[in-house]
């Protein structure tokens, strides 16, 4: 099997995924996912899709993440997961959508607005 690749996207946070036959492990930014993610919660989002698809220890994955805050950049990571597990086998695709993993979330932060103290919020107002 050659390797695949995919992008995963969300807020500002992007990771680029390359999958490959292995045993199972999960470089992220040349550290192990672990490490990268000391949060428990955050590793078992990442891990979602493959255990899902019972498929965690079949391969390799090396993980490219930029941008965003950690919570973003493994959400991110679930969906660039979940796009290259598609691309290597398509009957997955109904299990992961069922999961919501397929989805993209593409919420994120309304910009500032000049005159204003924040996206929504305003200066208060003074009558006199």
């Amino acid at each position: 099997m050659e390797v695949i690749n995919a992008i995963g996207r969300r807020k500002a946070a992007v990771a680029r995924v390359y999958i490959s036959q292995g045993k199972g492990n999960i470089t992220v930014n040349k550290k192990d996912y672990k490490e990268f993610f000391p949060v428990d919660q955050l590793q078992y989002i990442v891990k979602q899709p493959m255990e899902l698809l019972k498929v965690s220890e079949n391969y390799d994955i090396k993980a490219n993440l930029a941008g965003g805050g950690i919570k973003g950049q493994a959400e991110a990571l679930r969906l660039a997961i979940t796009r290259a597990l598609i691309k290597i086998n398509e009957e997955d695709k109904p299990v992961l959508r069922e999961s919501g993993f397929v989805t993209r979330d593409s919420r994120v932060v309304e910009r500032k607005k000049p005159g204003q103290k924040k996206a929504r919020k305003k200066f208060q107002f003074s009558k006199r």
